[in-house]
Formats: C-alpha cells, sequence, structure tokens
C-alpha cells in the first residue's frame, strides 16, 4: 500500500498540512514513553538522519511501528545501511544541494538493489539544506556546506534541477539543531517552483515558526528534539495544524 505517497500528494493537492516527528536511532531514546503517539494526530514518523548502526537503525525503527498504530513509519536514511523490511516506505535521497558524491549517488547505488529486495515504498527525493550559514552535524555528516537563506534563487535553480532529474518530493532542512529555520521566501520560491509536495524541517522550534513554514507553501513539517523535550509542544504544534487546516475549509 502506497501510504507516504498517498499522505503527501493529498496534503499537497488539498493545501492542507501535516506534522512529522523525526527520531534519530542514534540518541536511542526509550520509545516505550512514547506510546501515545499513535492516537496524537501526526501525520507521519520518520526514522534517520544519523550515523546509528544498521543494528540500532532496524531495531528503532521496529519499535516506532509497535507504537505507531496506524501512522506510516519512513526511511530518512544517513547512509545505504539505514535500511528496514519493517518500515512502511523510504525517501530515497540524492542531497542535490551538496556536491559530495557519495551523497549525490554512491550511497543510493549500495541501497537500491536492496531497497528493491525489500519491496519498500520509493519516494524519490531531492533534499536540499539549507540555512543562516550554522555548521550541523548533517553538514559533518555529508561534507557539505548548506546553500544560504539569503540566496532564495540558487534554492530555486537547485529544486529544479531535481525536478527536471525526476524526483517527485521535496525536503528542504536547515538541520536537526539549527536556530534558525529555512527562510520563508525559500519555501515560497521552491514550492512555486516544483509545485510537488514540500517537506520542511529544522529549526522550528515554535509555532511561529511553524505557522509561516505553512503559509511559505510546506506541505509538511518536521519536529524532532522539540517532540522528545517536551510532548506538550506537540500538543500546540498540532492544535496550529488543526487550526490551519479548519482555516483553509472556511475558506
Amino acid at each position: 500500500m502506497r501510504k507516504v505517497s498517498k499522505l503527501l500528494k493529498s496534503l499537497s493537492k488539498s493545501r492542507q498540512k501535516g506534522i512529522a516527528w523525526l527520531v534519530d536511532p542514534e540518541k536511542k531514546i526509550d520509545l516505550n514513553q512514547f506510546g501515545w503517539v499513535k492516537d496524537s494526530g501526526l501525520d507521519l514518523i520518520l526514522v534517520g538522519g544519523s550515523t546509528a548502526s544498521a543494528r540500532d537503525f532496524n531495531n528503532t525503527v521496529r519499535a516506532l511501528k509497535q507504537i505507531a498504530g496506524e501512522i506510516p513509519v519512513c526511511i530518512f536514511p544517513g547512509s545505504h545501511l539505514h535500511l528496514s523490511d519493517e518500515a512502511d516506505a523510504i525517501l530515497f535521497m540524492g542531497l542535490i544541494s551538496g556536491r559530495n558524491p557519495e551523497f549525490l549517488i554512491s550511497h543510493q547505488v549500495k541501497a537500491a538493489p536492496e531497497v528493491a529486495r525489500l519491496g519498500l515504498e520509493v519516494l524519490p527525493t531531492g533534499y536540499i539544506l539549507v540555512n543562516q550559514g550554522e555548521l550541523l552535524s548533517v553538514h559533518s555528516a555529508s561534507q557539505t556546506l548548506p546553500l544560504s537563506n539569503e540566496d532564495p534563487s540558487l534554492a530555486k535553480a537547485t529544486a529544479l534541477a531535481g525536478k527536471f532529474l525526476g524526483m517527485r518530493y521535496f525536503y528542504l532542512d536547515a538541520g536537526s539543531g539549527a536556530s534558525i529555520p529555512v527562510h520563508p521566501t525559500v519555501i515560497s520560491e521552491v514550492k512555486s517552483a516544483v509545485k510537488t509536495p514540500l517537506i520542511v524541517g529544522g529549526g522550528l522550534g515554535t509555532t511561529e515558526k511553524i505557522r509561516a513554514a505553512f503559509d511559505a507553501g510546506a506541505d509538511l513539517v518536521v519536529l524532532g528534539n522539540s517532540i522528545e523535550k517536551d510532548a506538550g509542544f506537540l500538543d500546540e504544534v498540532l492544535a496550529t495544524k488543526r487550526w490551519y487546516n479548519l482555516s483553509l475549509n472556511i475558506n
């Protein structure tokens, strides 16, 4: 069942908004304390974005499937080792904002036969790092520099190149722990150019920032540390989502 592509396409087409939780296996958090997640109203759970071992990665996916209920669990791979037959889908990503061949094509080539064997739902995704010049763990791991929030035209051109190469989904990421998220102008420029489902993450630590991302064109926003530190924040975020989606229906 094509759960994740159906979700993202539905959000983009209807202009409704979604919320995802990104879980990093490397942190080894106790997922048993998140049994309430299945009834929370989350739209998607992503797993990855780290240098975790293949064993830790698979164990995390398995643990999340036990608490997720009907929420799809999707792989957000940090390398070709981050695969699991227990996930519902994989963002098959190319780091198109960087020029490191390892993350443009090498890991993808290594992973492709196993992805095909596992029968995962595959979402061809253009992954673009954009922030205010901060160098975070994702930049160290990928050995690439982020695009600048001050240059929306470059982010737009990068996304267009990904679209012309056949990518159907896009992920704009400021990086885990970013103090400033992807700028709304960057989000707006990219969304207007690609007109496909757009995921935005990194630095979205307040409901005001999340609302700004929604207003600019993000279809799905991704939260990580903020949920793990304060479950009450997720309640605020989901209330913001409900208010936003209700206002669309009213208008």
